[in-house]
């Protein structure tokens, strides 16, 4: 009978011990710098990193990227890859306290405009333009428009989920879209089609990040340990000349549906940060301060922040290099503590 009791105890504590250890889900969409989250899920370095702070991991792929972001707004996601723009204007602008971090890269050239039989920018004048409407895609074709002297008065913007894109881009009726990788590699490839303006003519400006709920966050801060953690052995290994580096580059390519030039290539149109010194470098830097002060006045203007918004500075943005905007109403953070825990060797 003594036994049988302590046996009982033991399958007790038990259970209680595995209900106690923490799950946790992070999703994330395709996109050349976010395809490293299915290969850390595959590989098993996802898995080693949250064992080794004893929680779990749950790593989902969302195949509409808008959708995975308000999913993790509705709270069905502790943690998602977004640009900075979406982060201000979804999450921190309804409400949600949201850090980034993880700095993973910006866009240089990963992003572009698409038109169908011309070739020069400005004949996107009176154009339909398809785009995932509030995106970085529109916030793209406002700084392209800017540059030719034509503003989205010019253009009729169709809003299009990025599921979608490829699909109705080869209908007659769309001449014109704005997308990302690989997307923007697909479509730009059929016949008559040219980019005629793309990220890399505003450097630093389109920002991809891992975001978490800052106070899933603060209260477990093992979570942004583990993710952190996890990140830089997945980049040091795609990063690599190897053949594990290259088997891991040769997976991403075809989860993101393409082939391992393509998705090089796709690389190469995006700076990632493949060390955490990189990453922190624009983290901390000033520069950071002033992309943000600018993606916060065009999303004013924009109507993205909120129609009880009273001006650009409404949502506070915290920073290495300052706060922007109401640091009253601090609801995005860029938070460089985990990668320089990373840099320090210290994970």
């Amino acid at each position: 009978m003594k036994r049988f009791s302590a046996l009982l105890l033991s399958s007790l504590l038990l259970s209680t011990a595995a209900q106690a250890q923490d799950s946790f889900k992070v999703c994330w969409s395709i996109y050349a710098g976010w395809m490293p989250w299915a290969y850390g899920a595959e590989s098993g370095i996802v898995k080693k990193w949250a064992d080794k702070y004893d929680i779990n991991i749950d790593v989902v792929q969302i195949n509409d990227y808008i959708e995975s972001i308000n999913q993790y707004s509705a709270g069905e996601f502790d943690a998602c890859t977004m640009t900075n723009m979406d982060a201000l204007t979804i999450p921190a602008a309804g409400g949600i306290d949201s850090t980034a971090l993880i700095v993973g890269d910006f866009s240089n050239g990963n992003d572009g405009i698409v038109l169908k039989g011309e070739s020069e920018l400005a004949a996107i004048k009176g154009q339909n333009v398809n785009l995932v409407e509030l995106s970085v895609s529109h916030y793209l074709l406002a700084r392209a428009l800017d540059s030719v002297g034509l503003s989205e008065a010019d253009v009729q913007v169709v809003n299009t989920s990025d599921a979608d894109m490829v699909a109705i881009y080869g209908t007659d009726d769309v001449t014109s879209v704005a997308t990302w990788n690989p997307l923007l590699s697909e479509i730009s490839q059929q016949p008559n089609s040219t980019v005629v303006f793309n990220s890399a003519q505003i450097p630093g400006e389109i920002i991809d990040l891992l975001v978490i709920n800052t106070d899933t966050l603060g209260a477990h801060p093992e979570l942004g340990k583990a993710l952190t953690g996890a990140w830089y052995e997945i980049m040091a290994t795609m990063s690599s000349d190897s053949e594990q580096g290259v088997a891991a580059r040769s997976y991403m390519a075809e989860a993101s549906g393409t082939d391992l030039a393509g998705y090089e290539a796709q690389l190469a149109a995006t700076k990632m940060f493949y060390t955490p010194a990189a990453a922190l470098e624009l983290t901390n830097s000033a520069q950071l301060k002033q992309t943000m002060q600018y993606v916060a006045e065009f999303s004013f203007d924009h109507g993205l922040l909120g129609d009880g918004a009273p001006d650009a500075g409404f949502i506070g943005v915290q920073m290495p290099a300052g706060d922007y905007g109401d640091s009253s109403n601090l609801k995005l953070r860029f938070d460089p503590t985990y990668m320089q825990m990373a840099a320090d060797g210290a994970l």
